[in-house]
């Protein structure tokens, strides 16, 4: 085993043996580090563009990309990292993404992926829970200052040593830049290259560990299922960071071809209709809630949008109206993508009929997906009847990092995950998603843990008892309501009041509620739990 931080792969939950064998007997694994695509590529065509950021007009060609990301790479090396140390990376959309992404891949540093919206709630648990030395974030966006996040950062998790920031580093560092030839420490491939996080089930985030072979075969079958060729110009307009954007197929895919990704952070139709036609954009994937209102802007955008051949579909179900009428308006583009970062991915082809397309939320992308659909008890249960979808393969994970407890509820003794999704299985083995049996809320394609949104609300001196449950909403998918019973002789806390309460305590933007619905009472099933059905029963009416 090469040298790496010596407790990386402490919690850290391999596939078994004889699995590992199969898959690297079949091609699946082929034991090269996730940035190797990035030197094929400019061995291949090293003056193609490889990123573009929208904001600035900054493009990379694939030697300027791999040059600065070796720069950056010997920068982290200088200042005193090391070959297996994480580094949490909360940066917004750009070539600086990019380059600070492959940076640390080339360094052998392993990235924590954390999301823009993320706060020192977050941010926080996942640096410790990876055991992270470094922070990398921008300095000011949308008027939040990551320089702050970073100090309470520092105070709260120790171990981080080092924080990085992209424009006024203010105190602290700017990101570390040492150009000239660099040599990659060697890597095992079968352990971490990243962290992604979940979207949340049970309370706080949980990590994610992908390790080089399972993430480049993700990121190789995607881009395959896409049809993507160095033609292509992908747009990542939902943060770069996520699972859909970075490698189904997204920057990884497109750099596997030798395509170019073009990095914007407004994904308005208004702004992002004009940088699909400024740079000729092919593919590119979306939320619901955003695919729904490009389809409506078609009507009054003026942009050309005739380059774009493909555009995804995922996060949280699309419905059939709805994949129906962006096919009326853009063309027949659609994409239905279902999976989770966990592992399975589940795309529709283009060969599917389009009705197909508009009724089910794809195909897993693998033969070697291993998928079952079971009952309250485990028992299989036919095609077209609803049940929660279990599945194991080569790309899913055996285990959380560092989260026992977690695995003992999550995955079952013979190792398939549970992924807590209620679908049917189609004649075609099509997947269509019709639901969750875990207590989680899907808002505009995140997944937000509602006790961990309960036990923010309990902390407000107002409020004596909290439920939090998902609302149906055409725009957003779900919107996030709270039921609040105030404290003794006190009125129920308003909306802008909670959520100026819990943007204090560091809790993201799209955790905050939509709604707060004030009762007298919270409704308890006959073992004492809060019955969130009846609660649901009585907000719809």
């Amino acid at each position: 085993m090469p040298p790496l931080a010596s407790d990386l792969a402490t919690g850290f939950v391999a596939h078994r043996d004889e699995l590992v064998d199969r898959y690297r007997a079949a091609g699946i694994f082929d034991d090269r580090p996730l940035w190797a695509p990035l030197v094929d590529a400019v061995a291949a065509t090293p003056d193609a563009p490889a990123v573009s950021d929208a904001a600035t007009g900054r493009t990379l060609s694939y030697a300027d990309l791999l040059a600065a990301a070796d720069g950056r790479a010997a920068g982290f090396v200088a200042a005193g990292l090391q070959p297996g140390d994480r580094a949490v990376l909360q940066l917004h959309n750009s070539a600086e993404f990019a380059v600070a992404f492959f940076g640390l891949l080339r360094a052998g540093i392993v990235p924590v992926m954390t999301l823009p919206a993320h706060r020192i709630t977050e941010i926080a648990h996942l640096a410790a829970g990876s055991g992270a030395r470094a922070y990398i974030c921008d300095d000011v966006r949308g008027g939040f200052d990551f320089r702050e996040l970073a100090a309470d950062l520092r105070e709260r998790v120790p171990a981080v040593q080092q924080v990085f920031v992209t424009g006024d580093p203010g105190a602290f560092a700017s990101l570390p830049d040492r150009p000239g030839p660099w040599t990659p420490p060697a890597i095992d491939a079968d352990l971490p290259a990243l962290f992604l996080v979940s979207g949340g089930t049970t309370g706080l985030p949980k990590l994610i560990a992908r390790t080089h072979n399972d993430y480049a075969f993700n990121a190789v079958t995607s881009a395959e299922i896409a049809g993507l060729t160095a033609a292509d110009t992908y747009l990542a307009v939902l943060p770069a960071a996520h699972n859909f954007p970075l490698c189904c197929p997204g920057l990884l895919g497109m750099v596997g071809v030798g395509g170019h990704t073009v990095f914007a952070q407004n994904p308005s139709p208004d702004s992002a209709f004009d940088v699909i036609e400024k740079f000729r954009v092919t593919v590119t994937a979306l939320v619901p809630a955003l695919a729904q209102l490009w389809c409506a802007a078609t009507e009054w955008e003026p942009a050309d949008l005739s380059s774009l051949r493909l555009l995804q579909v995922g996060g949280s179900k699309l419905s059939e109206p709805d994949a129906a009428a962006i096919d009326a308006a853009m063309g027949p583009v659609v994409q239905q993508v279902f999976g989770m970062a966990e592992g399975l991915i589940c795309y529709t082809r283009a060969g599917d009929a389009r009705e197909l397309v508009h009724v089910s939320q794809g195909l897993p992308m693998s033969p070697f997906d291993e998928v079952r659909v079971v009952d309250q008890d485990g028992r299989a249960v036919a095609d077209g009847e609803e049940g929660e979808l279990q599945v194991r393969g080569p790309y899913t994970i055996r285990g959380y990092y560092r989260a026992p407890e977690h695995n003992a509820r999550s995955f079952t003794a013979d190792g398939f995950y549970s992924s807590g999704d209620l679908v049917r299985r189609l004649p075609s083995g099509h997947l269509s998603v019709t639901g969750r049996i875990k207590d989680t809320i899907v808002r505009a394609g995140e997944n937000v843990a509602a006790d961990d949104v309960e036990e923010h609300l309990l902390a407000h001196p107002g409020i004596a008892h909290a439920a939090v449950v998902g609302v149906p909403d055409d725009a957003l998918g779900e919107l996030i309501c709270a039921v609040v019973v105030g404290g003794r002789d006190a009125a129920v806390p308003s909306l802008p009041d909670i959520r100026t309460f819990l943007a204090a305590r560091g809790l993201a933007a799209f955790k905050l509620p939509d709604r707060i619905h004030p009762a007298d009472s919270l409704p308890v099933t006959s073992v004492g739990k809060v019955d969130k059905a009846a609660l649901r029963e009585q907000l719809a009416r």
